[in-house]
């Protein structure tokens, strides 16, 4: 990347975009519901079960004007999701600022692991192992939705519900490869600890893109 890119990626004035579309929302509180996805590449927390591998090399996908992003999402919807990858790898003032200026509704899909740029009307925490979350981002979360793979994510879901303000809504979702498994798991573990709620890739049930 030549260096006066890198600059204005750097600045969020560019981001790394890996693609962008118009589709139902299929997961957790909005799920169901009309929503433009802006997905930005470059990720280092490395879930092995993710399922946008492609999408944690920046360096694959192209630095794009954040204006031009912009542009293109108030095309489609009044609400905007931000994901990857890790958005938050970047810097997400400038992105949210212009899409608010639009009149917008914002929202945001993240582990969690970077500061917390950009302002949000929703902020979706899915906090991974290998790297947590800031002390910031654990506190402003409106959902935290955790991944159930194994039987150890329950305890590591509880201890991250811990931490969170006491307004978020808590998920669990089944990891998809183990959905078979782990959904009838999960739906006993609501039922004995009903603060929790399930979330399905519903999506993916429906076939939608």
């Amino acid at each position: 990347m030549k260096k006066e890119i890198k600059d204005l990626v750097d600045t969020g004035e560019m981001l790394p975009l890996m693609e962008e579309f118009y589709t139902i929302q299929g997961e957790g509180f909005h799920k169901g519901t009309a929503a433009y996805f802006i997905r930005i590449g470059g990720c280092d927390v490395g879930c092995h079960w993710c399922d946008v591998k492609e999408s944690w090399n920046a360096d694959i996908h192209p630095p794009t004007e954040t204006t031009k992003i912009v542009e293109n999402a108030k095309k489609y919807s009044d609400t905007i999701v931000v994901t990857g990858g890790e958005p938050l790898t970047w810097d997400m003032t400038l992105l949210t600022s212009k899409l608010k200026a639009e009149g917008l509704q914002v929202h945001i899909e993240t582990s969690g692991a970077y500061k917390l740029t950009g302002t949000w009307d929703w902020i979706c925490l899915s906090p991974k192992k290998m790297k947590l979350p800031t002390k910031e981002v654990y506190e402003k979360a409106n959902e935290l939705k955790m991944i159930i793979y194994n039987k150890d994510d329950f305890r590591f879901a509880e201890e991250q519900a811990a931490k969170v303000n006491k307004d978020c809504i808590l998920y669990l979702q089944p990891e998809w490869s183990k959905r078979d498994k782990v959904v009838p798991e999960i739906v006993d573990y609501v039922m004995a600890n009903p603060k929790w709620k399930v979330s399905l890739q519903t999506h993916k049930y429906l076939n939608i893109p």
